[in-house]
């Protein structure tokens, strides 16, 4: 039986076996008091000394903090217990006495502490929180692109060139040779979706950028959809019924956890298309006019982005950015060459990025041109290249951040929570 169950009221003064580990106890007289948890919550149990026999009162005493337990009882209807509901322990079995000195013992602890017992620390009911609320969001990315047509089409982890710059690449030996990390699974998407018409793949990504920001890390999770005889406007479209999807979705089945991290539920019910847009030279006047010492052709930093997010109740799209500020492979806007038909997705309350996006150069000559003006290797992208010699056809796709789309739902201050085991400039343990 799980606690999820017994908290929907329909087992009172049933009989129940719940399996758990011990998050906290106290004791009143003849009464202990234990909050179990199993994964799908937490509940209050008690042991009443004169209900019981003396070896399972004893066993409760001796009882630590994380020790796993399994306990049987009776589920009573209480007001007072967290939740409402509580189980009258009838018998229990220590499956394993924790030690008795845990690390995460309730006082206070910076993040770099408990960063190192991140092990433990994802044990705590905030974060479990948020790591429920992610999963959520990586099955309602699914679910969306899985209802909608799409196939899902896994993309190299090692990978032989460059996606979004070499100087965030990861290099590692490859049997006497050299390979990377990928920084996104775009390439490879764009070669599929000639065989399938609507592709994605879902899967780790790598950037080593040196930023300590509160929004970075090293080793991060993306979607990438991409679809064939698309154009810009229909991708926005896409990006903005596949962001609503998500957040009706997390409204929908993860409201506790919403409400154990306090989340303020009105903006995210604000979220539906069609979403604004603002076009990248817009948004450089809007910064300039606010006093930000920024020139058209920079691309746009943290900083920008929450200005210009926290202008809007709902996620915005900034489009059009100058064509040497972005990748390669982004198609020119026919009415102005300086710019490329990209946008990036910015979330409200000051969250700033969480999709890039673009129709992709569908041309052979265009393409062969830029790969020459980012000084690329050519050799290294001809498999790329044979996708515009055979059956090339206009088409374009986005990579959505999975952490930093958990970040705004969660409303959290640091990207750090959003995984279970982050990686960033200064830490690969545990």
């Amino acid at each position: 039986m799980s606690v999820s169950k017994i908290l929907d009221g329909k087992l009172v003064e049933k009989n129940v076996e719940l399996k758990g580990w011990l998050v906290t106890k106290r004791s009143s007289g003849g009464v202990q008091f234990l909050i179990i948890r199993d994964g799908t919550g937490t509940i209050q149990a008690t042991v009443h000394k004169n209900e019981v026999k003396g070896r399972v009162f004893s066993d409760t005493e001796r009882l630590t903090q994380e020790s796993s337990i399994i306990v049987k009882g009776v589920v009573k209807e209480d007001k007072r217990a967290p939740g409402g509901y509580e189980v009258r322990i009838r018998d229990l079995q220590i499956v394993h006495l924790a030690e008795r000195e845990y690390p995460l013992a309730k006082k206070s602890h910076g993040v770099d502490f408990l960063m190192n017992f991140r092990q433990l620390w994802i044990r705590s009911s905030r974060q479990t929180s948020i790591l429920k609320i992610r999963a959520e969001i990586e099955k309602a990315c699914r679910d969306f692109l899985d209802e909608n047509g799409f196939v899902l089409t896994d993309s190299p982890i090692l990978t032989p060139s460059s996606c979004e710059g070499v100087a965030t690449l990861f290099e590692v030996p490859y049997f006497g040779d050299k390979a990377f990390l990928t920084q996104s699974g775009q390439l490879y998407v764009e070669a599929t979706v000639a065989a399938f018409g609507k592709v994605y793949c879902f899967g780790p990504t790598f950037r080593a950028e040196k930023s300590k920001t509160p929004r970075h890390l090293t080793e991060f999770w993306m979607v990438e959809p991409e679809i064939a005889f698309c154009g810009f406007d229909d991708n926005l479209k896409l990006q903005e019924e596949m962001v609503t999807y998500i957040v009706r979705r997390v409204l929908e089945k993860r409201r506790r956890e919403l409400e154990t991290l306090k989340r303020d539920l009105e903006p995210l019910k604000k979220v539906e298309p069609p979403f604004d847009r603002v076009s990248y030279t817009e948004t450089i006047e809007m910064l300039q006019s606010a006093g930000y010492q920024i020139e058209w052709g920079e691309d746009l930093g943290a900083p920008h982005e929450r200005f210009i997010s926290l202008k809007f109740e709902k996620p915005v799209f900034v489009h059009r950015y100058p064509a040497k500020a972005k990748a390669f492979y982004m198609q020119p806007d026919p009415e102005n060459p300086e710019v490329v038909l990209c946008a990036d997705l910015l979330a409200p309350e000051g969250y700033g990025e969480i999709i890039g996006g673009s129709e992709r150069i569908h041309d052979l000559k265009i393409l062969k041109q830029k790969i020459k003006e980012f000084n690329l290797p050519k050799e290294a992208y001809e498999w790329y290249l044979d996708l515009r010699r055979y059956g090339s056809v206009p088409h374009s796709g986005f990579g959505l951040g999975i952490e930093r789309t958990v970040m705004w739902i969660c409303k959290l201050k640091h990207v750090r929570e959003t995984i279970p085991f982050p990686r960033t400039i200064s830490r690969i343990n545990p």
